[in-house]
């Protein structure tokens, strides 16, 4: 499949979503969610971790005020001066990288790395989608873990809906969504109104089966792969909210 959309490295996309995507009622979420993700995640304290597209920091800051050694990095600049901005204001030491997931690697770095809110599946070619994971394969110390979070296809295929929208104060999102190449591809149009003005966005990205993961990490070498239906660590069953898979180095 031909990259047609690079709508993931478009600064206004992420800056004109973030009230939606990475609204205050997210961010009073997070120390629940950092709480559920070091249950999964078993990590010994103090460890480092990597949040691979890391945005604002929203799950950084809160590991590094729990002690935990914290590298975020992202490719939208604009989100990572409000990440170290943040940080300061907290006084919390966390390193924020601007990076390319396809290219950042630090061998034997890290005792885990997270991938949280659908941040893997944006490239066309499966193959860089691959070299994401076998760069973050490379980045764990041995033993090292890897959280990835995402709607799986299993939970999209039963609540799929052609069009929707969503409110928040004066911002309305119209969505509209189409799946295709059996399965495999989303694509979405995005219409963001705001104050009177419009603003349209093309979203595309793979979606996951549970069992199509896990095939894809065990080829890029990881082990003792565990799929689960949130980051509370429910069963990945027909009950699932979104696609949670825990993968080991070793």
């Amino acid at each position: 499949m031909a990259d047609t959309s690079v709508w993931h490295e478009d600064d206004e996309f992420w800056k004109t979503l973030e009230p939606l995507m990475l609204s205050e009622e997210r961010w009073e979420t997070t120390a629940t969610e950092v709480d559920n993700l070091l249950s999964l995640l078993a990590l010994q304290p103090g460890a480092a971790v990597l949040d691979l597209c890391c945005g604002p920091g929203r799950h950084s800051l809160d590991l590094a005020r729990r002690g935990f050694r914290v590298t975020g990095v992202d490719r939208t600049e604009p989100y990572l001066r409000e990440a170290r901005a943040r940080a300061a204001q907290k006084g919390l030491d966390v390193e924020f990288v601007q990076g390319d997931m396809r290219r950042f690697i630090r061998a034997g770095a890290f005792g885990a790395t997270i991938m949280m809110n659908t941040s893997f599946g944006y490239f066309a070619d499966p193959a860089q989608n691959r070299q994401v994971l076998a760069n973050v394969y490379q980045s764990l110390k041995d033993g090292g873990v890897l959280l990835v979070e995402m709607m799986g296809k299993e939970v999209l295929a039963r609540i799929f809906a052609e069009r929707g929208w969503t409110e928040k104060g004066d911002i309305m999102l119209l969505q509209e969504r189409k799946v295709v190449n059996d399965w495999r591809w989303m694509e979405n149009r995005w219409i963001f109104i705001q104050d009177g003005a419009r603003r349209e966005f093309k979203v595309t990205h793979w979606i996951y089966s549970a069992a199509e993961m896990a095939d894809l990490l065990t080829a890029c070498g990881f082990q003792a792969v565990n799929a689960y239906g949130d980051v509370e660590g429910h069963p990945y069953d027909h009950t699932a909210r979104r696609l949670v898979v825990v993968a080991r180095k070793g």
